[in-house]
């Protein structure tokens, strides 16, 4: 291991500054370890990039796979592993509270290597179909692989918005596809194959069977968790205890329904207005039961009747 010298790497220090204006306290802990496991080896490499980055040369030809899983954390220079992190600060942010620290690890360090192998056959695919022998020697590092992967799976997540590349407004299911095609434009000297073997893996993921072989080969692992179900934490204190009367766990789903966040929030906007109709009360001093309620169905004239209510009270 040897130390990066020379000038002051000024994109460093603006990620520094952005991740202090951040504040550590509201990185969740993968995604913080991601920033300081790059940062160290941007400033401490483990070998020169010739020796690190990943190409069809180097892992079918010369059989050195261990450049898969180094590639992905080393950078060509400090403005590449600024805009890197700072990408995976935001993403890393959403998507790590959204499935869980030890999932989210779990991901991260599959796509690290997966990607690096759909990279090496997408560029071995190129070499047969152009007749080209140039793309065996494109050798690739940086984490922008993982970081398009990370995209599709926080647009899958979070699906309806809309991003705007370079000025254009898009569905955010269709944003990366359009960020592969602007960033190849404006920097040819990045690694296409290398952003779309990033896309596919993500696809393989949230459409393909990745997911479905990654619960798999962790269903033997006891502190794996089920990323699609939220994890009940009363159950860990549930034990037996001298002196101490069990207690049956209570259910996350038996408060929500079974509604997502954004049903349970249109849910509790639903019932505050219903409440405020009915002056927060219900027909025979009956309780409601906890949770969310559906307000029973009225007719057109008790509906018209509650609107002029509204217009004597302005």
């Amino acid at each position: 291991m040897q130390r990066r010298q020379g000038r002051v790497n000024a994109g460093l220090l603006l990620l520094l500054y952005q991740i202090s204006q951040v504040g550590l306290q509201n990185i969740p802990p993968v995604t913080l370890g991601v920033l300081a496991l790059n940062v160290f080896l941007f400033l401490n490499p483990v070998r020169p990039l010739t020796e690190v980055c990943i190409s069809v040369n180097e892992a079918i030809y010369k059989k050195n796979w261990q450049r898969l899983l180094l590639s992905p954390f080393h950078h060509a220079d400090d403005w590449h592993l600024y805009y890197n992190m700072i990408s995976m600060l935001w993403k890393g942010i959403m998507l790590e509270k959204k499935l869980k620290s030890v999932w989210f690890a779990y991901i991260i360090a599959v796509f690290s290597v997966l990607i690096g192998v759909v990279y090496v056959v997408l560029e071995f695919l190129l070499v047969k179909i152009l007749d080209d022998p140039s793309y065996e020697m494109s050798c690739g590092v940086g984490f922008s692989g993982v970081l398009f992967a990370l995209k599709v799976l926080n647009n899958h997540y979070n699906p309806g918005r809309v991003s705007t590349v370079l000025g254009l407004r898009l569905s955010s299911k269709y944003a990366c596809w359009a960020e592969l095609v602007a960033i190849h434009l404006i920097a040819p000297g990045t690694s296409f194959a290398g952003h779309l073997a990033g896309i596919l893996v993500g696809l393989l993921y949230t459409k393909g069977p990745l997911k479905k072989i990654m619960k798999a080969c962790a269903g033997g692992i006891s502190f794996f968790t089920d990323p699609g179900r939220p994890r009940d934490y009363y159950s860990d204190y549930y034990g037996y205890y001298p002196g101490y009367q069990y207690r049956t766990p209570r259910n996350y789903y038996d408060y929500t329904g079974g509604l997502t966040e954004e049903e349970q929030l249109e849910r509790a906007v639903l019932n505050s207005l219903n409440e405020r109709d009915f002056g927060g009360a219900t027909s025979n001093n009956e309780r409601r039961p906890y949770g969310f309620w559906f307000p029973p169905e009225r007719s057109e004239e008790e509906i018209r009747r509650q609107r002029l209510r509204r217009f004597e009270r302005r």
